[in-house]
């Protein structure tokens, strides 16, 4: 039989060797001394012997034998040969009492290279063996900025504390994110029982996403999917879980997987859908819609957060407008609390049919409510969110911000202006940015001094007194129960502050054009944008945010902001155009070059008249780390030690 083995493997390699050649790839096994040959090795060092994944047992390393095997491995030689003997006695070998033997590899790059044994994996590769006894030797290839060198530099650290070395990732972070998922920290040694539970959860998680053809999804691998799963489904609690069980769970998940394939899985809603004059839609404003149960969910009370309350001003905005009609309650679910998820559910065995969370803390609870509610319509207020089960919603604040960069550049006598930030969350530096581009619009050499309230060390009256700041720009709203004056744009003066314009979201009309897109109809079409995560993103031109002006601002100065809120309106200007320049004289967009959504989502640097920096998840105060892992700046969560690779 084993010589029916061998022929059976030679047209395997045969049918792979005639692919690679139609699609004008190598045919052959790749030889590292090639590899190498375009590339800097910075050290070796010796692993020992250890089981390696065949499926990333990829060539040899001389040329040597290479052409007696195909890209895939199986052999190429004619039967007869002694190469063919050779290889059908360690196939008899190995249905008999298997093969014991370690072979010799080079790993580089997360990838092996046979040093002696060809063979061997040739023929445990044709059984589908797992896994390969090898005795191996890393080479260590020089840290560059390359992407791919990056998240193996990360790979070494987590294999020093796991000894795991089957899981690939295609995102920086991705490591770190599995450990904090695991339970794990990063400097938490596993034990062997660690690991063993880990590679059996792993090698079933994998063989359901094998099954489901996973491995056809562009630039996704298992362990991208299983970062996935574990947002839905937490590690400690599926551990135990059965073959069938875990296949329904990722069954529930699978279209949040596919997204990953997708390099433009965000779709930005940019306006309010229009409505179509039709018969039916006349029929709707003569018809009163059925009255409609909708829960807002806060994570604090609003009299204590400027934020929750401008939510609960958009919600009583939704009693006056829609009166019997709609039937609101809030809720206040607390993100660390350890039944938050438990909580939402049963929100929705309550029968709410709309659930607005307004804080990406809560995040988790929705995603994993969503999936086993898929009849509730669940918001979260975020930005760049990249599920499909539920949709997020946020305003462009950079917009108005822009007009309050104008103000402050128009009236600083100093050439200074404060900023003062909360969380490095996706947004928030076009929001910096977009204030630091209008104070130069209209003064060439101010400097924004930027400071952010999350940061461990944060301490705005000392540092704004010590650059000798007077305006300054703060949070966007005041507390309720706080009578602290330090809100939108204002003035420092020996009277005390004096408020001169704020930035405001209107959440009223936000949610009540919301509500009217589910009760008109504008909803279901927006489903037909198939495998993309909705994230509905509204500015100056759907009237939900503005910016007000105070009496202290010169008439001059106010008619300037309202031409340009009608400019940046009516899409003639863009705050965010060229030139962009960074801090460190890097041009990113040349002048006229207007920056696309979703690259103003992901702005993660700072413009050169900013003075400061994007904190980094060590710098920040435990509070706000949750969230900042959760819906973060790269810049701040590139790694557990916010480090950043040159």
């Amino acid at each position: 039989m084993s010589y029916d083995d061998y022929q059976r493997a030679q047209k395997m390699g045969l049918k792979a060797y005639k692919t690679a050649i139609s699609h004008g790839t190598h045919p052959y096994l790749p030889v590292l001394d090639e590899i190498l040959s375009h590339a800097e090795v910075d050290y070796e060092v010796h692993l020992g012997i250890s089981d390696i994944p065949l499926n990333q047992v990829v060539g040899t390393s001389t040329f040597g034998r290479t052409r007696a095997f195909a890209c895939n491995f199986m052999p190429l030689l004619e039967e007869g040969s002694e190469f063919s003997a050779k290889w059908v006695h360690l196939s008899t070998a190995q249905v008999e009492e298997g093969i014991h033997d370690a072979v010799k590899v080079y790993e580089y790059m997360n990838k092996y290279y046979v040093v002696e044994g060809n063979k061997r994996v040739s023929v445990l590769k044709y059984f589908n063996c797992p896994s390969i006894l090898a005795d191996v030797t890393r080479k260590v290839p020089k840290p560059s900025n390359d992407l791919e060198n990056r998240i193996y530099y990360e790979y070494m650290d987590f294999y020093e504390l796991t000894q795991i070395n089957y899981i690939r990732f295609t995102k920086l972070g991705s490591f770190a994110k599995l450990l904090t998922a695991v339970g794990k920290t990063d400097t938490e040694i596993w034990t062997t029982e660690d690991r063993l539970d880990f590679t059996y959860f792993y090698t079933g998680f994998a063989k359901i996403f094998g099954e489901k053809r996973g491995d056809k999804l562009r630039n996704v691998t298992a362990g991208d999917a299983l970062l996935v799963f574990f947002t839905f489904y937490p590690y400690a609690e599926v551990l135990d879980a059965t073959n069938a069980q875990l296949k329904d769970m990722v069954d529930k998940i699978w279209p949040e997987i596919v997204l990953l394939g997708d390099e433009d899985s965000v779709e930005l809603l940019m306006n309010p859908v229009q409505e179509k004059t039709t018969v039916g839609s006349v029929l709707n404003k003569i018809i009163t819609p059925r009255k409609r149960r909708v829960a807002f969910v806060y994570d604090k009370e609003p009299v204590s957060s400027d934020w929750i309350y401008g939510h609960e001003l958009g919600r009583l905005h939704l009693v006056d407008v829609f009166g019997a009609s709609l039937d609101t309650k809030t809720f206040i679910i607390d993100a660390a609390d350890e039944y938050a998820e438990e909580k939402l559910e049963a929100i929705c065995n309550a029968g709410y049919e709309i659930i607005f969370t307004v804080t990406p803390k809560l995040m988790k609870a929705c995603l994993q409510a969503a999936i086993d509610y898929p009849d509730v319509i669940i918001l979260n207020c975020a930005l760049n969110s990249s599920f499909n089960t539920i949709r997020t919603y946020y305003t462009r604040m950079y917009e108005a911000k822009f007009l309050t960069g104008m103000i402050a550049g128009s009236m600083c006598i100093n050439d200074k202006v404060g900023y003062v930030a909360d969380y490095p969350l996706y947004g928030v530096a076009a929001s910096i940015n977009a204030f630091a581009l209008g104070a130069k619009m209209v003064n060439p050499r101010v400097k924004v001094y930027l400071t952010w309230s999350s940061a461990k060390d944060y301490d705005p009256d000392t540092y704004f007194a010590q650059h000798d700041i007077t305006y300054i720009s703060a949070q966007d709203m005041i507390t309720p129960k706080n009578d602290n004056r330090s809100f939108g744009l204002y003035e420092l003066t020996e009277y005390g502050r004096k408020n001169l314009a704020m930035s405001i979201y209107d959440w009223g009309v936000f949610y009540e054009r919301l509500i009217n897109s589910i009760q008109k109809g504008s909803w279901k079409p927006e489903e037909a944008i198939e495998n993309k995560a909705l994230n509905y993103w509204w500015g100056l031109s759907a009237g939900v945010i503005d910016v007000i002006c105070s009496q202290h601002l010169p008439a001059g100065t106010v008619k300037l902001v309202e031409l340009m809120k009608q400019a940046i309106s009516s899409d003639t200007f863009h705050p965010l155009s060229g030139p962009l320049i960074d801090q460190q004289g890097t041009v990113h967009y040349e002048e006229s070059e207007i920056m696309k959504p979703e690259d103003i989502v992901r702005m993660d640097w700072l413009v050169e008249n900013v003075e400061g920096k994007i904190p980094t998840i060590d710098d920040l105060k435990e509070e706000a780390k949750h969230v900042v892992l959760l819906r973060g700046l790269y810049s701040a969560t590139a790694d557990k030690g916010g480090n950043i690779l040159p």
